[in-house]
């Protein structure tokens, strides 16, 4: 299965914010799973970057950073992606309009979010973690 990881799943995990911490954390473990594959944007690795490094500085966030690249891969964020997102009128927040054709263009069955909510436009179910785990495992 393919799993998109929204920015937010992200920062929980790097900055160990509870309660979403504790779920998110979970998802991020099963890049050890060879029944999935975990995708985010370099958009979401960037705003996960910055979260860190305001909270740990840049040495700790970069390594952080370093490691996600080890077990996620990197969904396509470019130009057509933008182009989509910035033309589709019934996306109203351009940067998950993004994510949501990154993680159509990878062919992801599922977008984790702790904000669901945010994808309200997407053909792509998104869950929160906990709801992803109550689903699937």
């Amino acid at each position: 299965m393919r799993i998109y990881l929204d920015a937010n799943v992200l920062v929980s995990v790097l900055n160990k914010e509870y309660p979403a911490y504790i779920y998110n954390a979970r998802i991020l473990s099963l890049a050890d799973n060879r029944k999935y594959t975990l995708y985010t944007s370099a958009v979401c690795l960037a705003i996960a970057y910055y979260f860190s490094e305001k909270k740990h500085g840049s040495t700790v966030a970069k390594n952080k950073i370093a490691l996600l690249l080890q077990h996620i891969s990197i969904a396509p964020c470019a130009h057509k992606e933008a182009q989509l997102a910035i033309t589709n009128k019934t996306i109203n927040d351009f940067e998950n309009g993004m994510q949501y054709y990154a993680a159509l263009h990878s062919r992801c069955e599922v977008i984790i979010t702790d904000n669901t909510k945010a994808f309200y436009f997407s053909t792509i179910p998104a869950l929160q973690p906990e709801q992803f785990f109550n689903q699937h495992m």
